[in-house]
């Protein structure tokens, strides 16, 4: 199994007695991270407006290229990059006419940059939506593509790894299931960098968006699309950054625009996320971490604590969403219970950091990991089993009168 603690220790020392199981929100940065924020300040200093050449040639070059091989694309003059996938979104959907709803296919489990959005669009009769229930996941694929056959869509926006279960799809069975004449957008950000991810046979089909905030470990402000050649080549929603690099032939009084990844980018921003990104993917590759060895770490973790919950009683009435035998699987767990804000609330008391969204709890597994701190996991966890039994027991007691 995996050690690498050394390389998180000013996040893991910041405060010892914390454990982070929430890996699927936001990863610890490792230490090579504060080097390289603290390049891009350096580098502002020496270069002031003259940095812009450097991040937008040798820093972003470095970037695109480190993306493209992660998810095996062959082009890495695709990628497009933003301070966060909403702008993606935002441009994404300024592609189409407005003088008729937009026909989109989606899940019921999209992150709530799509869905909030959308459903905001909605309220307007701007887009029209088709949500297909990701459960039961083992057809989940099926009636996807079903649900793409019968209807003509102009957008099918659907996730990798649904953040709210953890059940990853089939992208290439998706991206195909679309047809056409569909733009299609993978969400990516569950998937890129905590499950191997190959997009070479789709990548003149589809979109796809992530970032360096989940697994990535790079923080904020540093996410890209891949933008296949021919798809949204003017999009209404732009930034000058845009009209960099060889321009489109325009016509008298058009506006022009990049050929390749550029055509979606927007305008000024931080670049201090790209320097962070670009020194993770160097440390992960200097160590020969990738993403099939994290994930099958992060597996390897998961199946510990599944074996070892058993023996506390606080989630013994707990769904697990996606079942222990789907290897459709990311790398968190979520558990479904009417206790899930309860469970949490009283972890975050013994310093172990989760997450919950409504009645689901959820535990995320990374590389800063052992096999250690699951067993400490399990301990709080039966430990707050047994402060949960003491609270009910107290509050049934009151009920009863016993305490009047």
């Amino acid at each position: 199994m995996l050690d690498l603690r050394s390389h998180f220790s000013r996040f893991l020392n910041s405060e010892p007695e914390r454990l982070h199981f929430a890996a699927h929100s936001h990863h610890p940065w490792p230490d090579v991270t504060r080097e390289a924020q603290l390049q891009a300040w350096d580098d502002a200093a020496r270069l002031i407006d003259d940095k812009w050449e450097h991040v937008l040639g040798p820093a972003l070059d470095e970037f695109r290229a480190h993306v493209a091989m992660q998810l095996n694309l062959p082009d890495p003059s695709t990628i497009a990059v933003a301070p966060n996938t909403h702008e993606f979104l935002k441009r994404i959907l300024s592609c189409f006419p407005a003088d008729k709803p937009v026909r989109i296919l989606t899940s019921d489990g999209e992150f709530h940059s799509f869905s909030r959005q959308i459903a905001r669009l909605e309220e307007d009769s701007t887009v029209s939506v088709t949500r297909v229930p990701t459960e039961p996941f083992a057809s989940f694929e099926d009636r996807f593509a079903t649900a793409a056959r019968e209807n003509d869509f102009d957008l099918v926006f659907v996730s990798q790894v649904f953040f709210n279960s953890g059940f990853a799809a089939d992208v290439r069975r998706l991206v195909e299931a679309a047809g056409d004449n569909a733009m299609v957008v993978i969400d990516g950000y569950h998937g890129f960098m905590a499950r191997p991810t190959d997009l070479s046979t789709v990548a003149d089909r589809a979109f796809y968006i992530a970032g360096g905030y989940k697994y990535a470990m790079a923080g904020e402000g540093a996410c890209f699309m891949h933008c296949p050649a021919g798809w949204g080549l003017r999009p209404p929603d732009t930034g000058w950054y845009a009209a960099f690099g060889n321009l489109a032939q325009a016509q008298a009084g058009q506006v022009g625009y990049s050929t390749d990844g550029w055509r979606f980018m927007g305008a000024t921003f931080d670049p201090s996320g790209l320097y962070r990104f670009n020194a993770v993917m160097r440390w992960l590759r200097e160590d020969g971490l990738s993403p099939g060895i994290i994930h099958a770490h992060a597996k390897a973790l998961q199946e510990q604590f599944l074996q070892r919950a058993v023996d506390c009683a606080l989630l013994n009435d707990a769904r697990l969403v996606v079942p222990q035998d789907e290897v459709r699987r990311g790398n968190f767990l979520t558990f479904e219970t009417s206790k899930a804000q309860a469970i949490h609330h009283t972890l975050s008391k013994l310093k172990v950091m989760t997450d919950v969204r409504g009645e689901r709890l959820r535990l995320g597994f990374g590389i800063y990991q052992t096999q250690e701190e699951v067993e400490e996991l399990i301990r709080r966890l039966c430990e707050a089993s047994a402060l949960e039994s003491s609270r009910d027991w107290a509050l049934a007691r009151a009920s009863s009168g016993a305490l009047l």
